[in-house]
């Protein structure tokens, strides 16, 4: 009988999935926002809410429909639209998996300044712990979701400590400083809701392996909806405690954010275990990550539209082919951005991964209007709201990044026409 995760590890895969690389990073590259950044997050919470409650509802309607968005979509939609969006998921999530190794090593530097000095040694850093995730997921479920609790537990711990005590240190008048550019305020808008969008990618994490959880009919709608509004009241206020720490020239060029807060607080002792606790929510953040990349190939291999390689299992029932060839697309990620430093990169990868990920948002939304009753006006209000907030953000990534996208995904084009071809 196959291993089966119940509500609290589908919770600790959704928020674990969450807060990981985002939160920990995102307040060095909005510094310059300062109190814009709240509203960014305000808003970018109401999307992602809006989102949760969709793949909430889709995950009731069919509960055993296992590879989440691409699953909804290839029902709704047909067989092309489920190969696109397994693409477009498929790419988002190693293009993370490089992101989280990138914060990660952020947080290492903490500990050992010489990682963060030298890029080539940080880009080897965070590869190790790609590889050693992989390693992790190879196991069965079970391992995996156990490591996913723990991992999720020690993480908010330090936030919501950092959020209880730093609060009494907020310079507010620091804070809530609103330093629009001239003109219209919807650039800037546009610009902090687009960056903190990524910290909330994730929401979906638990409609992914829908087989492998216990009444998923039940389980995963409550684990996402309730994992989503844990995972928005944390980020929200412990971002107004990082910007009313530390001031805006010197967040900017942190690379651990959370952990300077700390020091100014409580001295060497803080900044450590703060860091610690970074480091712990950013290899959960990994291990959840690495899970799904494994999961979306296999289910569309599973489909015939993706290759017979990605449903390969091992002895554990872990799509085993799909996790290796998948961080080893991380691994080229990260060694072509090397050069880069640690707040660059992670800019560069985080846009990369909130593109390519709206795409399966978008079809997922589609599907859900179609499936939902005309007489329905609620549902379909809220499938509307969704559909434009995630164009929005399409618009926010910026043209360069959406060009990369829309290039990677036509490369799954040629591939779709091969797989349908073959006998």
């Amino acid at each position: 009988m196959t291993k089966k995760i119940g509500f609290w590890p589908s919770v600790a895969l959704v928020t674990g999935n969450m807060i990981g690389a985002g939160v920990f990073l995102l307040p060095a590259t909005m510094a310059a926002y300062r109190g814009i950044g709240i509203i960014g997050w305000i808003i970018a919470s109401l999307g992602a809410l809006s989102l949760a409650l969709i793949f909430g509802k889709l995950s009731k309607l069919y509960p055993k429909a296992n590879g989440g968005p691409y699953a909804y979509s290839r029902i709704g939609l047909g067989d092309f639209a489920g190969f696109l969006v397994a693409w477009g998921y498929w790419i988002s999530i190693w293009c993370t998996n490089a992101a989280i190794a990138v914060a990660l090593v952020g947080y290492l530097g903490a500990f050992l300044p010489n990682i963060t000095a030298h890029p080539l040694l940080a880009s080897l850093t965070g590869l190790f712990f790609i590889w050693f995730f992989t390693w992790i997921n190879s196991k069965n479920i079970k391992t995996i979701g156990a490591v996913q609790v723990l991992t999720t537990v020690l993480k908010i711990i330090p936030i919501a400590f950092l959020i209880l005590v730093g609060i009494f240190y907020v310079d507010f008048s620091m804070a809530f400083v609103f330093p629009f550019t001239t003109g219209s305020i919807l650039p800037d808008i546009t610009a902090v809701t687009t960056l903190t969008f990524f910290a909330f990618l994730g929401m979906e994490s638990a409609t992914v392996p829908s087989n492998a959880i216990s009444s998923p009919e039940k389980t995963i709608q409550k684990a996402t909806l309730f994992g989503t509004l844990l995972t928005t009241v944390l980020y929200l206020l412990s971002f107004i405690v990082i910007i009313g720490i530390i001031p805006p020239e010197t967040l900017a060029n942190s690379n651990a954010p959370f952990a300077d807060a700390a020091f100014r607080i409580w001295g060497t002792t803080g900044k450590y275990l703060v860091a610690f606790g970074a480091i712990v929510s950013t290899m959960g953040a990994l291990n959840g990550w690495i899970l799904l990349q494994g999961q979306i190939p296999a289910s569309a291999a599973r489909d015939n539209l993706f290759p017979k390689m990605f449903k390969k299992l091992n002895k554990n029932k872990a799509p085993i082919r799909g996790i290796i060839f998948s961080s080893f697309l991380a691994t080229i990620l990260m060694v072509c951005n090397y050069s880069k430093t640690l707040v660059e990169a992670f800019s560069y990868m985080m846009k990369l991964s909130t593109l390519t990920v709206l795409l399966p948002y978008l079809f997922s939304i589609a599907s859900f209007a179609l499936a939902v009753k005309r007489a329905d006006k609620k549902s379909l209000f809220l499938a509307v709201l969704a559909f434009l907030f995630s164009l929005w953000i399409v618009i926010g990534c910026g043209a360069e990044i959406v060009f990369l996208g829309f290039l990677l995904l036509l490369l799954g084009v040629p591939a779709y026409v091969y797989l349908k071809k073959r006998p």
